[in-house]
């Protein structure tokens, strides 16, 4: 978990920077920094979780197959 929250203070950092210099504007640029990080670190959460089912699956098949 202390990877996904690394990540998401990279991501928010990012993301305000791009929408403040997009914007102009400190309110957009912290709103859009907060909720699509939020959203996307979510989603990268399940996004790890899904790849590292696949990889034991495939080790598994790997196995019975040996």
């Amino acid at each position: 978990m202390l990877k996904t929250m690394t990540f998401a203070v990279l991501h928010f950092t990012v993301a305000f920077s791009v929408a403040y210099l997009l914007t102009g504007d400190l309110l957009v640029g912290g709103l859009v920094a907060t909720i699509e990080p939020a959203i996307n670190t979510v989603a990268y959460f399940f996004h790890e979780k899904a790849w590292n089912r696949i990889a034991l699956r495939q080790k598994l098949q790997h196995q019975l197959q040996a």
